[in-house]
């Protein structure tokens, strides 16, 4: 609808622009949906544009704009001139019933597009180091990655998800030989570190303990699921692992069983993702190597204290960084510019990374250095979200994940459901602080779970629908609905929150910003919900033939935009709750 009528004032500004002998181009201007009901459905500033343009007053301008668009417009009933030259417009009520037979035709392609079509997008997503089960914030960018995946994909574009995790530095040996510890502590051959040790390492450290050796490391992984699966190991190896070393079986267990935990939460989240890659591949593939190489080629490696550093102050950035460290071990960065530079080889138009706060530092490098090997900076782009905090009672719970004393994202599942958890990780700006509320997203009134909220205005829908086939009244068509028969305020203003999803799907894709969506599926069981409430004045199935087809056909439409909306989200929509 809004594109139509951009297109409408577009022809009025030519005209007006010709009768002031002007042949320019078109001024850009904006055209928003109004704040306010008595301000119409949108406003133009094209007048203030062009004023310094045209050497007038706004507000004649605006007045020349509005008798353009009264004669020549077929969708604007009204158009007046507020404030210093704004144009407030109102729609004819016949535009927002047609709207109604678009929805029913389109179906589960309103709001889709085809503007991405023949890009390949590729979207990097959650890529936790296999060391332990997935935390909160792991689960926040678990939805977000995908949730702007299927945005993506609902814009026409090719999306390939995929999960890269660094295998191949001291994480890893760390997280083996903590399992080895695990494993000798349950044989009897060494002693686990004490409470006191483990928060206070530095300090309180010991090697030995009742005259059996501690093994564990300084900083080593604590959870117990490295505990059981040290367990595992005593039921199906025995003994035989003892002159094991951390760094290679213990390591190969213990990353393919947390991995393997990993992969279950994430189907347990209904995400799904098409390649999974790891630091470790890079090396034996030779591309770490090959990309050092090749910056010390154009000078951008250099030697200093031991250590290889990139020399990012030539590519405009405030300081170098170190690529090997002196003990030879390469740091983070390597590896990832190799990943980056890979992903353009495979032939990906643009290059999502969905990262928390904590990696903000390092992309400025990793784009620099990509730049360097010929990748196009401008097509590496950086979606950054922040932290989870749960809160119980109105009390944040303390977590550490050093401590792996933290709630996993399984424990939520377990307690609210995918749905609920997906709606909540997602209904804020990816910039913004989460504050989850556990007592909130239990909750099972749907009058204050906002997921539940949207999901029963669907239910609603489809509970509508089925209560007329019972009373023998058939759904409406595009061809068949009496659209007309939406006459009331109230139905008016459901046709014209209809009317916004497309934008709003498209702005959210394009954004990289899911949120919006969230907000804009409230806001239409908002509509919706109080509307059904009201039984007598708006009562879908009644005598009046005309009234039930064209409230049937409401809410059809109601029930197809949640749906497709929710679908976007990758939340589910329930027909009956």
């Amino acid at each position: 609808m809004r594109q139509d009528l951009h297109a409408e004032i577009e022809a009025a500004l030519r005209r007006v622009l010709t009768d002031a002998g002007d042949s320019g181009p078109l001024p850009g201007f904006s055209l928003e949906v109004s704040r306010q009901k008595e301000h119409g459905d949108f406003a133009c500033n094209a007048a203030l544009v062009l004023a310094k343009r045209l050497r007038k007053p706004p507000r004649e301008i605006a007045e020349q704009l509005a008798a353009e668009l009264r004669v020549g417009s077929s969708l604007v009933a009204r158009a007046e001139v507020a404030g210093p030259g704004f144009l407030n417009l109102w729609l004819a009520g016949s535009r927002w019933q047609e709207l109604l037979r678009r929805v029913l035709a389109e179906g589960r392609a309103y709001g889709r597009s085809t503007s991405g079509a023949g890009k390949r997008v590729q979207i990097e997503f959650v890529s936790a180091n296999p060391t332990g089960p997935l935390t909160l914030g792991h689960g926040r960018q678990a939805v977000l990655g995908d949730a702007i995946a299927r945005l993506l994909d609902a814009q026409g574009y090719e999306v390939t998800r995929e999960y890269y995790f660094n295998n191949a530095g001291r994480q890893m040996r760390m997280l083996g030989e903590s399992l080895r510890a695990r494993y000798l502590e349950r044989l009897g051959l060494a002693a686990p570190p004490t409470e006191a040790a483990l928060a206070d390492p530095e300090n309180s450290w010991e090697e030995s303990r009742d005259g059996l050796p501690v093994v564990f490391p300084r900083g080593g992984y604590q959870g117990g699921y490295l505990g059981e699966i040290a367990d595992d190991l005593l039921c199906e190896r025995g003994d035989s692992l003892v002159n094991e070393p951390g760094e290679g079986l213990f390591r190969e267990i213990a990353e393919a069983r947390v991995f393997a935990e990993i992969r279950r939460t994430l189907d347990a989240l209904g995400l799904h993702f098409d390649v999974y890659t790891n630091e470790q591949d890079l090396y034996d593939r030779g591309l770490v190597a090959d990309v050092l190489a090749e910056l010390g080629k154009q000078g951008l490696a250099y030697e200093q204290d031991g250590a290889t550093w990139f020399r990012a102050t030539a590519r405009g950035l405030e300081r170098d960084r170190v690529l090997v460290k002196r003990t030879g071990e390469a740091t983070y960065l390597l590896p990832d510019i190799a990943y980056h530079r890979e992903k353009f080889r495979r032939g990906f138009d643009h290059v999502i990374d969905v990262q928390g706060a904590d990696h903000v530092d390092q992309f400025p490098f990793v784009v620099e250095a990509a730049a360097a090997l010929g990748c196009p900076k401008d097509r590496i782009e950086l979606v950054m979200h922040q932290f989870v905090t749960l809160t119980k009672d109105d009390e944040q719970v303390k977590q550490s994940k050093r401590r792996a004393n933290y709630v996993t994202v399984d424990a939520l599942l377990a307690s609210v459901g995918a749905d609920v958890f997906r709606f909540f990780m997602v209904q804020r700006r990816s910039e913004s602080h989460l504050e989850f509320d556990l007592e909130l997203a239990k909750s099972t009134d749907w009058t204050k779970n906002p997921a539940y909220y949207v999901q029963y205005a669907h239910a609603r829908s489809c509970g509508i629908e089925r209560r007329a086939a019972e009373q023998g009244v058939a759904p409406p068509t595009a061809a068949s609905v009496l659209a007309d028969a939406l006459v009331l305020p109230e139905e008016i203003e459901l046709l014209k929150k209809i009317a916004e999803f497309p934008e709003v799907a498209e702005r959210a894709a394009a954004t990289r910003e899911p949120h919006h969506l969230a907000y804009y599926a409230r806001e239409l069981a908002g509509l919706w919900n109080p509307y059904l409430q009201d039984g007598v004045r708006h009562r879908v199935v009644s005598e009046d033939a005309a009234t039930t087809n064209g409230r049937l056909g409401l809410a059809n439409a109601v029930r197809t935009v949640l749906a497709n909306a929710l679908g976007m989200l990758g939340i589910g929509a329930p027909e009956r709750m």
